[in-house]
């Protein structure tokens, strides 16, 4: 592996149009002792220690080796060390660098665009917490090398095969953040609900009782559970009922009073409503239309 590597692009009115475009990316090995940062990189990325620098861009920056410094206006000093990403935000000052006798070894991206501006506006990141820890995780580098290949070969399209891998870096990422260190055990928890959800979509299950089997309280199972899903256990469980139902309108001719028997509900009354609340159409409006479309 050679210890640099940088790219820095040139990017067309089209590529911005797309809404996530790519600046820059690179990897650097900095040895012990070492001066950091260089003075070969383009003007606007130039910064040193004394004055720091602001960004117009994001950067995210992945150490993977050795440990530092970083620091902010929103956040004042940061140890940070193998593992560590830290982003850098745009119009936020900001400097960091390795301690002089580990060094360290950083990846980096730079990007820009409307899409990547909706990360912040959003909340999904934040300039107050630039810090996500524990990211030494094979994802996280192979994305970083997909990158590098790709902007190595520089075939047909890739700023926009580019935003994509960098959209996936950055959902690795807020998963990392939001699943913090049992983002693991949390998947597996979750993923064998959700199987046993499946399973049972036939009746109604007792949610309590699966928190219990899974070692935890049912409140930490429903809060672990919407962090990953989006939706409380109970919601996830009657969505999958409805999705189940949708493909029995489409794929049979039972009627709504057999199909909701069938799938456990308490009633074809609740069915037709509970189905129109979540598709905004009643259960035989869905058959007719989607029938005629097909």
């Amino acid at each position: 592996m050679k210890n640099t590597y940088r790219k820095y692009l040139i990017t067309s009115k089209k590529d911005k149009l797309w809404g996530f475009y790519v600046n820059n990316l690179g990897r650097n090995v900095i040895k012990k002792y070492e001066n950091y940062p260089s003075m070969d990189h383009p003007d606007q990325y130039i910064f040193t220690w004394d004055k720091g620098r602001i960004l117009n861009e994001f950067h995210l920056v992945f150490i993977t080796k050795g440990e530092g410094v970083f620091e902010s206006n929103a956040t004042g000093k940061i140890k940070v060390s193998d593992g560590d990403v830290f982003l850098l935000f745009p119009d936020v000052w900001h400097r960091y660098k390795p301690k002089k006798s580990t060094g360290w070894t950083e990846r980096w991206v730079g990007f820009s665009g409307a899409i990547a501006n909706q990360f912040l506006s959003n909340g999904f990141f934040n300039p107050d917490e630039p810090i996500i820890s524990k990211c030494n995780k094979p994802q996280i580098l192979n994305h970083f090398n997909t990158l590098f290949k790709l902007f190595d070969e520089t075939t047909y399209g890739y700023q926009h095969l580019a935003s994509g891998i960098c959209i996936q870096l950055m959902a690795e990422l807020h998963n990392i953040k939001s699943g913090g260190s049992n983002l693991d055990d949390l998947n597996s928890m979750i993923s064998h609900a959700k199987g046993i959800m499946y399973k049972n979509i036939n009746s109604s299950i007792n949610l309590i009782e699966i928190a219990s089997n899974l070692g935890i309280s049912y409140s930490k199972f429903r809060i672990d559970f919407k962090k990953q899903t989006g939706v409380s256990p109970l919601q996830y469980h009657l969505l999958l009922k409805i999705e189940k139902s949708k493909e029995l309108l489409l794929n049979s001719n039972k009627s709504q009073k057999e199909i909701a028997f069938e799938l456990g509900f308490e009633s074809d009354v609740y069915y037709n409503r509970l189905f129109k609340r979540k598709t905004g159409l009643a259960p035989g409006q869905f058959r007719n239309i989607s029938k005629d479309i097909l």
